[in-house]
């Protein structure tokens, strides 16, 4: 009998692209959302291969990240930090960031987000 709970594999799930206006050799899994009736966070799985990128963007959520494998670079605010398999990374909401996998290997990173917003949106520099 099931409680609600949701358990697989993340390979299992088909990799999504998205226009190239976010991003450029890049591909996205969502593992958990709202229609798996999760109320509050949606997880998923970015891959960035060699020179892969997501454009710099922003939004008034944050975001908690977690490297699974690859070395990259990430820009939150103004600040850059090189990445590695097991750095975590907080985003916070409204603050511009971008990511870039600057390795020979795969780039690979768990991401969650809130469902909804937790900022009023406005933009932050830093």
């Amino acid at each position: 009998m099931s409680c609600g709970e949701k358990v697989g594999y993340y390979k299992d799930i088909p990799p999504e692209e998205l226009p190239e206006k976010f991003w450029s050799d890049a591909t996205i899994r969502w593992l958990i959302k709202k229609e798996d009736g999760a109320p509050t966070y949606a997880m998923r799985v970015f891959t960035l291969y060699p020179g892969g990128h997501i454009n710099p963007h922003d939004h008034p959520w944050e975001h908690e990240i977690f490297i699974l494998s690859g070395i990259g670079r990430i820009r939150i605010g103004s600040n850059w930090y090189d990445v590695e398999k097991g750095f975590y990374i907080y985003v916070p909401p409204n603050v511009e960031h971008e990511y870039i996998n600057n390795g020979s290997e795969l780039l690979e990173f768990i991401c969650v987000i809130p469902h909804e917003s937790t900022a009023e949106r406005k933009k932050i520099i830093c």
